[in-house]
């Protein structure tokens, strides 16, 4: 079957960006925090944006954050935080360049007490991916309880920019929750994974 003939979720429109994000990545369980940081620096830079913006600014986006390099953004100084400012490669927001610094230094304290980032997120779905079957994208919620929950867990754990609707898309993005449609050819393979 050709790349264009496949039946894809009709979010990801039929841009090859999107369709290659869609095919190859949406909805995959990860399991390793280096992925699960990246996704949450490119969530949280998301919150109010369109995430076909965000995939089109990814690569400079590892460009700037050091390969998303958690340790090494955890330790940006005022230097480093001026630099991003001026960098008209990635979304210039103040307050979430300085999301993301802070948003660091709780994902490695969260290591500490849980061993991994990817220990603790998948707790909240007691390590499996939520199989969910909507027939299209108006029956996909933009929130659960339990994005609600993770939200506010780690919220109080000191993160920014971590909504519910933003730690939703987190979730699918990741694969804690399966939402692609049932007709979609993916649903069936992520289903496997």
């Amino acid at each position: 079957m050709d790349f264009l003939d496949k039946k894809r979720c009709t979010w990801c429109g039929n841009d090859p960006l999107y369709m290659a994000y869609h095919d190859e990545e949406w909805g995959v369980p990860v399991r390793d925090d280096d992925t699960l940081f990246e996704f949450l620096i490119l969530e949280t830079f998301q919150a109010g944006l369109s995430w076909i913006t965000i995939l089109r600014k990814r690569e400079n986006f590892r460009a700037a954050f050091d390969n998303f390099d958690y340790k090494k953004i955890a330790n940006y100084g005022e230097d480093t935080y001026n630099s991003l400012l001026q960098d008209a490669g990635i979304i210039r927001n103040k307050l979430k360049i300085k999301a993301t610094i802070s948003n660091a230094q709780a994902f490695m304290k969260i290591q500490e007490e849980f061993g991994s980032f990817a220990t603790y997120i998948w707790k909240f779905t007691d390590g499996k991916q939520i199989q969910n079957a909507f027939s299209n994208k108006k029956e996909v919620p933009a929130t659960t309880e339990l994005s609600d929950a993770l939200s506010k867990d780690l919220k109080k754990r000191g993160f920014k920019f971590v909504g519910s609707t933003v730690m939703y898309a987190h979730m699918q993005a990741t694969g804690m929750v399966n939402d692609h449609t049932i007709d979609c050819f993916r649903y069936k393979e992520v289903q496997k994974l």
